[in-house]
């Protein structure tokens, strides 16, 4: 498939051209939302980088617009559908209907998309249009137009449904022109729910009061709205660096529940698993003797100062299925120490062991992820893994990694987020950690579709490495009639001169 070439600077951004002839999942995107119709895909790829170089969308940042539509809370991302999708909330009753400010509330939109787009890779998210307390002077089809359009020509197979939560009946005629918009492929992507409906498709855990829910969570600016991440408890106890005031009851009990004798949980106790202890020999071995038959990975995410293993996803076991533990492999690609910490959105739940801490030039680090207690992973749960540069002078104790990450510039740090995935066959299928031994996840039905797109597009282009070969072929065997012709044509030349 010829992509857009880089002496149509005028038409497009050249980054997006650049990206385009890098990213295999970008095209793929395109090609799956347009069913692998490359006249269809190419079309779609054409209007969205014209699009992109209007709006501007590889310079959109915080600072590039107005602050008041940040601090109106209108759109932003927040929480998980039920199926582990991100949710981009348009609260309707706060936005209003103005042609002078229209264009930058549609950058704003862009903005969001595109923010996401670039962390999350292609991840799927549920827009709910919250229409609590609206009327006639909220509507405006425009705007929604744009927000669907987006979906449809600009971030292809980026949409896993639009939630539309307690519709005003005034706005049902309004509705069936955008069901138009959609076509008859996104249509069934449309889920009507009021507020005894909405948690078929968002948990309560996600949904504020007024919705039925116990999400505590309120939209405020700055700083911009992001996941939840917090510092998650080590295999053993808290971090010290992040609690040094924990009870030597509660690292007992956390000892106890991880299966460790009396002896190891005295030791643990003065311990408090300090992030410092991971580079001393016995620490090692511990570690060591969990992963040692660990296979590698089947993705990598290659950061500029680390390549991270798993690329995306945390493979756990349900419940019943009883995988515990995970594996995430850092390697440190740089000339320097990098300093790297791990965050999650539910702390309580899981245990991660080192991190904070540091890794040396060139060698890589193996963080082993455990569930606690009784809990079980969800869809929902992320975590983020940050990583930063050290000079080789600062050192890499505790205090030390403490000030660091207290004075390092935000631009210095590389963030990388993978989100859980939970495996319901009893043969699950990457680093899943139980007993020492790993097993390989499940293929989902998204992972067997890009499987077949791949397979669709290398068919295609053999079929046409055989058409140029038969094609080749054919003209051989005329050649090969031509001068047959001729040699007859001689031979009968030479025979009647003879005669």
């Amino acid at each position: 498939m010829s992509c857009p070439s880089s002496d149509k600077s005028d038409k497009y951004d050249s980054r997006d051209v650049e990206r385009l002839q890098q990213d295999d999942n970008w095209i793929e995107n395109y090609l799956i939302w347009r069913h692998d119709v490359v006249d269809d895909t190419l079309k779609m790829i054409d209007e969205s980088f014209q699009w992109r170089k209007e709006y501007m969308v590889n310079d959109l940042s915080e600072a590039a617009l107005p602050k008041w539509l940040f601090e109106n809370g209108a759109l932003y991302l927040h929480g998980y559908d039920k199926e582990g999708y991100k949710l981009f909330w348009f609260r309707v009753k706060f936005h209003t209907k103005d042609p002078k400010l229209q264009f930058e509330k549609k950058k704003f939109v862009a903005f969001w998309l595109e923010h996401y787009a670039r962390r999350e890779h292609g991840k799927p998210l549920t827009v709910v249009f919250d229409m609590a307390e609206t009327g006639v002077s909220h509507i405006d089809l425009d705007f929604i137009r744009f927000i669907i359009n987006c979906f449809k020509v600009y971030y292809p197979n980026y949409l896993s449904k639009i939630v539309i939560f307690e519709m005003p009946w005034i706005m049902n005629a309004a509705f069936k022109i955008v069901k138009g918009w959609l076509g008859p492929d996104a249509i069934s992507m449309l889920k009507f729910a009021n507020k005894n409906e909405v948690q078929e498709y968002i948990s309560a855990e996600y949904l504020p009061a007024y919705m039925g829910g116990i999400d505590t969570f309120k939209y405020s600016y700055p700083p911009l709205v992001d996941d939840d991440f917090q510092t998650p408890l080590c295999e053993n106890g808290p971090i010290t660096t992040e609690d040094e005031t924990e009870s030597k009851e509660e690292a007992e009990a956390d000892s106890k529940e991880a299966g460790e004798s009396s002896e190891e949980q005295i030791l643990n106790v003065k311990k408090v698993c300090s992030v410092e202890q991971i580079s001393k020999p016995d620490e090692n071995d511990k570690t060591d003797s969990k992963t040692k038959n660990a296979k590698k990975a089947l993705t990598i995410f290659k950061g500029p100062l680390l390549h991270i293993s798993p690329a995306e996803e945390l493979f756990f076991g349900s419940k019943e299925i009883g995988e515990k533990k995970c594996l995430i492999v850092l390697t440190n690609v740089t000339k320097n120490v990098v300093a790297f910490k791990v965050r999650t959105t539910a702390p309580d739940k899981y245990r991660v062991k080192p991190s904070n801490s540091s890794c040396e030039p060139g060698t890589s680090i193996d963080i082993v992820v455990s569930l606690h207690g009784g809990f079980a992973a969800s869809l929902q749960d992320r975590f983020l893994i940050m990583a930063a540069e050290m000079d080789q002078a600062s050192g890499a104790g505790v205090p030390e990694l403490a000030q660091f990450w207290k004075e390092v510039p935000r631009n210095k740090v590389m963030e990388h987020r993978l989100r859980c995935h939970v495996v319901e066959s009893s043969k699950p299928s990457t680093l899943t950690l139980k007993e020492n031994s790993f097993n390989i996840p499940t293929k989902t039905n998204e992972d067997l579709h890009l499987q077949l797109t791949q397979l669709l597009q290398v068919n295609r282009r053999l079929q046409e490495q055989i058409d140029r070969c038969v094609w080749f072929q054919q003209l051989i065997v005329v050649l090969a009639l031509f001068l047959v012709a001729i040699a007859t044509f001689c031979f009968f030349l030479l025979y009647t001169q003879r005669c």
